[in-house]
């Protein structure tokens, strides 16, 4: 049985997102290993490698989170083994457009977590779409 459960991991991921969406740059390094890797199939369909790229993403405010928004993650699931966890779970974001209304977009999301030095960090992210299988270009 490990010393780690799921409402630590969930929380720590709380934390680590809340960071990306809230432009807090240390709190998404404290939180993210220098070796990440990750997948997120709107930007690129090639793996990305290290810090840099969401750290200038995050810097410029590429979230497009200004306003109210908020976060969900539906149907999470933790696996815990040892010093190394995996979440997977569908991310819903929702947000207060300009013009009043609320908006939604989801996606598909694996994260690995492994506790280095006594702090857990993510080491890689997979996304992708949340669409119907198989996927058609316009149709969700």
């Amino acid at each position: 049985m490990s010393e780690h459960n799921e409402q630590e991991i969930l929380s720590f991921l709380e934390k680590h997102l809340r960071s990306v969406f809230t432009g807090d740059v240390e709190t998404y390094v404290a939180t993210t290993s220098e070796e990440l890797s990750l997948y997120e199939w709107w930007v690129t369909p090639h793996r990305q490698d290290g810090l840099d790229f969401h750290l200038f993403m995050i810097e410029q405010g590429w979230s497009g989170t200004t306003g109210e928004f908020r976060f969900d993650l539906l149907e999470p699931r933790v696996q815990i083994y040892g010093d190394t966890a995996v979440a997977s779970y569908t991310f819903m974001r929702s947000r207060v457009e300009e013009d009043g209304r609320i908006s939604h977009q989801t996606h598909n999301e694996s994260r690995v977590l492994v506790k280095e030095n006594g702090a857990w960090k993510i080491v890689h992210v997979h996304k992708s779409p949340a669409y119907r299988a198989p996927y058609a270009p316009g149709t969700e």
